[in-house]
């Protein structure tokens, strides 16, 4: 279970990336029945560092810290691509890996990981303006620069800016579940999940007064998700042709509706084998899968885990009845 967390800083730490880390994991939202993590920012370049956007800052811990987290975070800083890191932090990143901990970059931070060996072999993702700098610079990573961040188990990446608050509210839903991530989001008032292969540059050619439509619709997607519906009766409801609403769809969420509205229907089957004791076929009715075979078959393919095996993580005992 994810409880004690830590943000790793250099010179030069980049405010936003920092900020999102502390917002996910250093808020105290326990009024809300929230978990809270043990959370600390550590230096590894002594106590007194400058940011990227000008201020300095005194930061209580060092290094040490890192070796009670299970997650250790790494924002983004001012010329990483380019520089060396202090060899004692790589170390301890190894090190961290090796007895089981998680690492997570926030854009440019992937650099540090990179440097301490633990992405070769391994998909990645940064920022797609560092994306070919970062390919160069280490041949043995599998750079993806389409995507806004990459889950190898110990190794999270993620692109810029706002893909960190995807990637660390993808952490909080992979470890305690979705019920606890989507109220973190509320309370952050961002969207609760995008899917980490979602594109990171969406196109916004029209206006947003011109797009409303397309808003409208996935509201009414997401509290229809137990009915079957095509493009064209998207494109009906959006007062488009299908081609348009189509297009319009691409460039305003980054996937297609029906990638869309499936990832909807695993996050509300999720929801309902944590929180209810339904059947797997009142389960399947009720998100859109129609059978339990179908809502086996999908939610493996999203979670790598059967809905049974899902249900047994956070229900234990109880779950064996509601099978």
């Amino acid at each position: 279970m994810l409880k004690n967390v830590a943000a790793i800083v250099l010179d030069g730490v980049n405010p936003f990336e920092l900020g999102v880390v502390c917002e996910v994991f250093g808020t105290d939202r326990s009024d809300d029945g929230l978990p809270v993590y043990d959370f600390a920012v550590a230096s590894a370049e002594g106590p007194r560092l400058s940011s990227h956007a000008g201020f300095t800052m005194n930061v209580e811990h060092g290094l040490e810290r890192l070796e009670s987290a299970d997650l250790i975070a790494v924002p983004a800083g001012s010329c990483y691509e380019t520089r060396e890191f202090p060899p004692e932090l790589l170390a301890a990143l190894r090190s961290a890996v090796d007895r089981g901990a998680r690492v997570l970059s926030v854009c440019s931070g992937v650099f540090v990981l990179a440097a301490a060996g633990l992405l070769d072999g391994r998909r990645c993702t940064v920022h797609w303006r560092h994306a070919d700098e970062l390919a160069v610079a280490y041949p043995g990573l599998k750079v993806e620069p389409d995507v806004l961040y990459v889950d190898e188990g110990s190794v999270i990446t993620s692109a810029g800016t706002a893909a960190g608050i995807d990637a660390c509210l993808h952490i909080v839903r992979k470890e305690q579940g979705p019920e606890v991530a989507n109220k973190i989001a509320r309370r952050m008032v961002v969207p609760p999940h995008r899917d980490g292969g979602q594109a990171q540059y969406i196109e916004r050619p029209l206006p947003r007064s011109q797009v409303d439509t397309v808003a409208e619709v996935l509201v009414w997607m997401e509290r229809h998700l137990d009915e079957e519906v095509t493009v064209e009766q998207l494109a009906e409801r959006a007062h488009m042709s299908p081609r348009t609403f189509a297009r319009r769809f691409q460039q305003e969420t980054g996937t297609t509706p029906y990638r869309w509205i499936l990832r909807q229907r695993v996050l509300l089957a999720q929801r309902l084998l944590e929180g209810t004791d339904e059947t797997m076929d009142a389960i399947a009715g009720r998100t859109g899968f129609g059978t339990a075979a179908a809502l086996r078959h999908h939610f493996v393919r999203a979670l790598g885990t059967t809905p049974n095996a899902y249900r047994r993580t956070f229900r234990g005992s109880d779950a064996e009845e509601a099978a």
